[in-house]
């Protein structure tokens, strides 16, 4: 599969759970925070790592909106990927059609992204998901958000 084509059928199934694509990646907000999808290329290999970035509203006393170094240079707040057992999904050396790949990304939306992201919308959510280890909270993030 060529990259142009993983990326649309990233694109459906991400917009089919709610999040909105811009810059080059995908939104979904609430007022305590954004949680951002990027698809990062690999240089070592023919796969992508999928970021999921967390900016939580008024850390550091920041206030983020949706803009394309949200997507393409920040880090965010909270940072993680896939978990390793969707890596297949993103690895085009592992031999799998397009319809098995958009049902294993559907798959990897309903069972992970979508219950994560429905946690990391809200800053208890973002603690919960600290406190039984699903996510690392720097100590400085983890002292702001209290």
């Amino acid at each position: 599969m060529e990259s142009k084509g993983f990326k649309k059928i990233f694109s459906e199934v991400a917009k089919s759970n709610g999040f909105e694509s811009a810059f080059g990646g995908w939104f979904k907000d609430s007022a305590e925070s954004i949680v951002v999808l990027d698809l990062q290329k690999s240089n070592f290999g023919d796969y992508y790592e999928m970021n999921i970035k967390i900016y939580i509203q008024g850390m550091f006393g920041n206030s983020y909106s949706r803009t394309k170094d949200l997507v393409k240079k920040d880090i965010g707040d909270v940072f993680t990927r896939q978990p390793s057992e969707y890596k297949s999904v993103f690895d085009f050396d592992e031999p799998m059609n397009s319809e098995k790949r958009k049902t294993e990304l559907a798959k990897l939306f309903s069972k992970f992204i979508v219950p994560f992201a429905g946690k990391a919308l809200s800053k208890s959510g973002i603690r919960e998901l600290a406190e039984k280890g699903e996510i690392f909270l720097l100590p400085a993030v983890k002292e702001e958000l209290g």
